[in-house]
């Protein structure tokens, strides 16, 4: 097999890895693809800040700092969208700067917006885009002006390409995630679980009131900002049943995971993937979600866990819960949502862009 020269970048605002209590699917996608691409003999040149880690052939910061390590020097009525959105762009610039020297196959890009003005201007670099995001109207309208033959899209769901249907797509490749990193169980589990940013559109309010309604015990695990949404939504309603465990470091996620009856995942918005729901069920844990975003390709209802429309339904499908066989549900993650088939199907990609096979 030819070996390719890939150019890699992420984001500006962190060294890799992100710190611990920072959630950003993106960064461990991105990290898990260079890895992989390195072990099997190509050549990637990881774009990311000073301090970074990256298992790749090369680390190029170009000097930069990570920026969350000097935004708090800034004047305070700086415009800090901007400043992310440069910080991603210097990283970028110097991508395609060095793309002619050091002979680059191909960029593979994960802030997709950032990245489409140079992209146009050098139509013979071919650039790859993870999208990460949902496509939303204005993305959409944005992806279709600055649309070229040299850039490619990566959908990470069937259904995150609903919005913008031609935009010059390759293969959908879902999600991966590392299975020894998450032990099966085929013990059912005494409570119920979310993990996630907690935030209105992961709905975790629904969480709490499905929990609250049927007086179940509900674990809940992630990042909060302690906003309104969280003051008003969830903190009044902690207490012997609803207990917020806060971060929990990646590496120990498994243990919620495997000792849980069900995990919930009543999202409020139009999810384009969805980690939590494979790692859940990585660890034999069955996923009752919404009919919404990728849902209905990750789970598989009756099999894997249930896929609802209102709260009656969930509450059914909760009592229902020990019809789910747990080895259905980490067998599906072996075979579709693993890292190995995440990888296997990049370098596919890759090729077919490079050689034109």
């Amino acid at each position: 097999m030819k070996k390719l020269k890939i150019a890699m970048m992420v984001a500006g605002q962190f060294a890799i890895p992100q710190p611990k209590d920072i959630v950003y699917a993106p960064m461990d996608i991105a990290t898990y693809i260079s890895e992989e691409m390195v072990k099997r003999g190509h050549r990637v040149d990881f774009f990311a800040p000073k301090g970074s880690r990256v298992k790749a052939s090369r680390i190029i910061t170009g000097n930069l700092p990570p920026l969350s390590k000097v935004v708090g020097k800034f004047e305070k009525n700086a415009d800090f969208s901007k400043i992310f959105s440069l910080w991603d762009q210097y990283l970028i610039a110097l991508m395609f700067k060095l793309a002619k020297k050091e002979k680059y196959d191909l960029l593979h890009i994960h802030p997709v917006d950032r990245a489409l003005p140079l992209a146009l201007s050098h139509p013979e670099l071919p650039v790859v885009y993870t999208l990460h995001d949902p496509i939303s109207p204005w993305r959409a309208q944005i992806f279709k002006m600055f649309s070229s033959k040299n850039q490619y899209y990566v959908p990470i769901s069937n259904a995150q390409k609903k919005p913008a249907p031609k935009l010059n797509y390759l293969k959908t490749i879902y999600n991966g995630i590392k299975l020894e990193e998450f032990p099966f169980s085929g013990k059912r589990g005494k409570y119920l679980l979310f993990v996630g940013r907690i935030m209105k559109e992961k709905g975790v309010a629904e969480a709490v009131r499905i929990a609250r309604d049927l007086n179940e015990k509900l674990l809940i695990i992630g990042p909060t900002s302690k906003d309104d949404y969280w003051k008003k939504g969830i903190e009044p309603y902690l207490g012997k049943n609803i207990k917020y465990i806060g971060y929990v470091p990646r590496k120990k996620l498994f243990y919620y995971y495997k000792n849980a009856k069900a995990f919930l995942f009543p999202l409020q918005w139009e999810e384009p993937f969805g980690l939590t729901m494979t790692e859940a069920m990585a660890c034999g844990t069955p996923v009752i979600a919404f009919n919404r975003g990728s849902v209905p390709e990750i789970v598989e209802n009756g099999k894997t866990g249930f896929i609802v429309k209102d709260f009656k339904e969930m509450a059914s499908a909760i009592k229902n819960i020990d019809s789910i066989d747990r080895q259905n549900c980490r067998t599906s993650v072996e075979n579709k949502f693993s890292f190995k088939t995440m990888a296997d199907n990049y370098e596919k990609e890759f090729i077919k862009i490079v050689f034109k096979k």
